[in-house]
């Protein structure tokens, strides 16, 4: 009797031994899983998705497993708040997400607070990282950067057409339309109109019936592709000839599915595609195989959560402060994106911004290819 309750006794001392050796890293990924820009959110989760199935199966973060959880904030800032204060609840580590600016940035600072690290594939508001937290990074480039690449080369393409600059009042949409449509004034080129929009509108046929009577050829929109998709096809509907142009916000093929042929010719700037790059080949072909093109930010959400995975190897800590830490001290980290270096505030090292178009493919349907 008295062996068998030593027994006892050293398996449950083992047990716990165990459970403490190889706990959990919890993290999160969160974004729009629901709603119209449901799009994005799904790039987000299966790259987070992926990247986790990946390193778990590598051995994990420092030898313990990452397990994910999935946070929906619908593009909604009081939703963000919710979903950032369950996953506090939760005990999350670390986060993959927002990717919305208007919802990272507030989501950021119960994060802090908190002790989390947050690493965004897709918020590009300079605001995210410039408020001096100790734990915003990003995998994306900035709205500073991408509107001067922007705002430059519509000076230099557009220089004598009448160009509309429209935003839907959103944190990411104003902000991008603003810092495009100041480098675009640097350049000597002004703007025939400037106007703000709602989200969630559905009949633009005021705005463009204004941009008629202004003879207006040049659409820059600051905003996400739903909104984008319906100026597209009601001005050809309305025979507004006019090419619209914008930002990282319309990189989501459901665009040529609102927009239709009318979407022909439409410009956006993006990072270099890393679908593209040689060594993720096999990675696409993965995704591929599943059923799930990784367009976009898809590999931007895996390469968080290798930055992340990296920069805690190189702390040989999971601790989120300590990776924090090491984000900015111990780069380059190796990632889908190529070679990711940390300044002081969080935004990484990254190629330019470049020029796309959107065109018809082999296919038949109509996709974003890279111009420049």
């Amino acid at each position: 009797m008295r062996k068998s309750l030593l027994s006892a006794v050293a398996l449950a001392a083992l047990v716990a031994f165990s459970g403490s050796a190889w706990a959990d890293v919890l993290m999160g990924v969160a974004g729009p899983i629901t709603g119209p820009n449901a799009a994005f959110g799904a790039q987000l989760q299966k790259g987070a998705e992926q990247a986790v199935a990946d390193i778990n199966a590598a051995g994990g973060m420092n030898g313990e497993q990452i397990k994910l959880t999935i946070g929906d904030d619908v593009s909604d800032p009081k939703q963000g708040i919710s979903v950032a204060n369950k996953f506090v609840g939760d005990g999350v580590k670390f986060v993959v997400g927002h990717f919305n600016s208007g919802v990272s940035i507030p989501a950021s600072e119960v994060y802090a607070e908190n002790g989390i690290l947050e690493i965004t594939p897709a918020a590009t508001n300079p605001q995210f990282t410039e408020r001096g937290l100790w734990n915003t990074f990003r995998t994306c480039g900035r709205d500073d950067q991408q509107g001067s690449i922007a705002g430059a080369y519509l000076a230099s393409n557009f220089k004598e057409a009448k160009i509309a600059v429209i935003h839907d009042k959103t944190t990411y949409g104003q902000g991008l339309a603003d810092e495009t449509k100041k480098a675009m004034n640097a350049a000597g080129v002004t703007e025939v109109m400037y106007e703000g929009v709602n989200v969630g509108d559905k009949d633009f046929s005021a705005l463009i019936a204004k941009m008629k009577e202004a003879g207006v050829s040049i659409i820059y929109w600051g905003g996400l592709h739903t909104e984008a998709g319906l100026i597209i096809r009601q001005a050809a509907d309305q025979g507004l000839k006019a090419t619209l142009v914008s930002g990282d916000g319309i990189v989501s093929n459901e665009l040529a599915s609102i927009a239709g042929d009318a979407v022909a010719g439409t410009l956006n700037t993006f990072g270099p595609d890393p679908r593209l790059i040689p060594t993720n080949k096999e990675l696409v072909e993965k995704f591929r195989a599943q059923g799930f093109e990784p367009e976009a930010y898809t590999l931007y959400s895996y390469a968080a959560v290798q930055a992340i995975v990296a920069a805690a190897t190189a702390a040989k800590s999971n601790d989120p402060q300590e990776v924090a830490k090491s984000l900015k001290a111990n780069g380059p980290f190796k990632t889908v994106l190529g070679d990711l270096s940390y300044d002081e505030k969080g935004d990484p090292t990254l190629p330019g911004y470049v020029m796309y178009e959107w065109k018809k493919g082999d296919d038949g349907k109509y996709t974003y290819v890279q111009k420049m």
